[in-house]
């Protein structure tokens, strides 16, 4: 049920210059998701009245994103003048005037932060009655965050930025995690009142806590004990150091629901995964996008799963796959490399080093090795021997095999697209299949041999074969006269 007193802010105007990178840092990806995606997905379930992000750096791709990722929100530019104050000030002035609720400010680029933990804090913050409640955490090492000075009765006074705080308080190291809710009258008042007299020349959000402090009012703060909740995004360096956490946290979540994931530091698993009990993953996984594995399969090791499905009892080894379905029972591997568009039936095999292209393989099917399989349909129960090939490109265009069900090919069958070869027909090994063969009939695209006597000896004499094929003839006549005598 939307909340009718809940607006919400995302700041997502920064430059992130840390990062040393073309990409916005809010679209840098974790889990398959942007930064600014988790912090959408999260604020998206408090349901609040009003969702508006704040955009400057890169503001067309951030804008972009953030209109897929939450069509309800609003986009807030943030003009010339630096600084969080001056970013909720704009958002600020974009939430309707008769809005007098409590406004939810949250971070672009921190990822981590649940909702459950909002959701305490917000009730905490209206049960209190004060104007501002913040957040914040405990750090081995501060530097670099804005601290949180403290009464002597333990009550919240002020934040001092980083730049602007003395010895004494750069010592402190309860610091502030950058999210904040406001009493909107409160931050509307004190909004006004910000300056940009201060080290870094900026509109501070947090000189609003002591400008509330000075005027008598109590200020909540609530210390977020688990740290990694409020861990931000500035390098790359803190980047996987974030995305390590979250797939932490993805995993455990697996093993809880009855997936066993033999080693969750090699095993990598993208948010939108869905796996299902009784699953197995193997060490050096990778499972992103919107993969789905299903209950029984074993999937890995050393194997990467793009948007691919995975039904029950299928076996995945070594393998890469991209927007694949893999049927129920299936094999798959290893050194396979499944492309988009291929479909494996249930009990079908497609084996070591084989490369499989918008293919329909059909149930039962196998294509055991060393073969290439793009634009094809091969039939329920085919079997496809080591070394075949579609040829499916003329130059210009590509051309579909069909392969009909119960057909068997020879080793090193080549098909020359657009073809068809019946249901249980056969083709000899070695063969050009250019033409279409009927049903149960064996193709034959192979020219007589022909063997050129002592061919070596005239075009390689004195070779390494020319003497070995001399020695061999030797013992070959002397075997022949030794017959004969008898």
């Amino acid at each position: 049920m939307t909340d009718s007193r809940l607006a919400i802010v995302v700041l997502a105007a920064g430059q992130g210059t840390r990062m040393k990178s073309a990409t916005p840092k809010v679209l840098h990806p974790l889990a398959g998701v942007p930064l600014l995606g988790h912090v959408l997905n999260t604020a998206q379930v408090l349901d609040a009245q009003h969702l508006l992000v704040v955009v400057r750096h890169e503001r067309d791709k951030v804008a972009a994103a953030a209109r897929e990722l939450a069509p309800e929100a609003v986009i807030v530019d943030q003009d010339e003048i630096p600084g969080t104050g001056r970013a909720v000030e704009q958002a600020v002035a974009a939430i309707p005037d008769e809005f007098d609720g409590d406004v939810l400010v949250l971070s672009g680029d921190v990822p981590l932060m649940d909702a459950d933990t909002l959701a305490s804090v917000l009730a905490g913050h209206r049960d209190a009655g004060v104007p501002v409640t913040l957040f914040s955490t405990i750090v081995a090492d501060p530097t670099g965050y804005g601290r949180i000075v403290r009464d002597v009765d333990g009550s919240v006074s002020r934040i001092v930025e980083q730049k602007d705080a003395s010895e004494d308080e750069r010592a402190i190291t309860e610091v502030n995690a950058g999210m904040y809710v406001f009493a909107v009258h409160a931050l509307r008042d004190k909004l006004a009142h910000l300056t940009t007299e201060n080290a870094q020349g900026e509109k501070y959000l947090t000189d609003i806590v002591g400008a509330l402090n000075g005027d008598g009012h109590s200020i909540g703060g609530v210390v977020v004990a688990e740290e990694w909740k409020v861990w931000g995004v500035n390098d790359r360096a803190q980047l996987a150091q974030v995305g390590a956490q979250l797939n932490a946290i993805t995993v455990r979540d697996w093993q809880l629901a009855g997936v066993t994931i033999q080693d969750p530091a090699t095993t990598w698993i993208d948010r939108a995964v869905t796996i299902e009990a009784d699953a197995t993953i193997l060490p050096n996984t990778h499972l992103k996008g919107a993969t789905a594995i299903a209950a029984g399969a074993v999937v890995g090791p050393d194997t990467t799963l793009v948007d691919t499905e995975v039904g029950a009892g299928a076996t995945v080894k070594r393998t890469d796959a991209t927007l694949a379905v893999i049927g129920a029972g299936a094999t798959v591997g290893p050194f396979s490399y499944l492309r988009p568009g291929t479909v494996l039936g249930a009990s079908g095999k497609i084996g070591a080093f084989v490369e499989a292209k918008n293919a329909v393989i059909g149930e039962g099917a196998k294509v055991p090795h060393l073969s290439y399989v793009g634009d094809a349909e091969i039939g329920a129960g085919a079997n496809i021997g080591a070394g075949g090939i579609t040829a499916n490109y003329d130059g210009e265009n590509k051309h579909r095999t069909v392969i009909g069900a119960g057909a068997k090919t020879g080793a090193h069958t080549v098909f020359v697209a657009p073809v068809t070869l019946g249901a249980g027909a056969y083709t000899g090994a070695g063969s050009t299949i250019r033409k279409d063969v009927p049903p149960g009939a064996l193709a034959l695209g192979v020219s007589p041999q022909r063997n050129l006597e002592r061919w070596v000896h005239a075009n390689r004499p004195g070779s390494a074969a020319d003497q070995a094929a001399r020695e061999a003839q030797g013992s070959a006549e002397a075997q022949d006269e030794e017959g004969q005598g008898r």
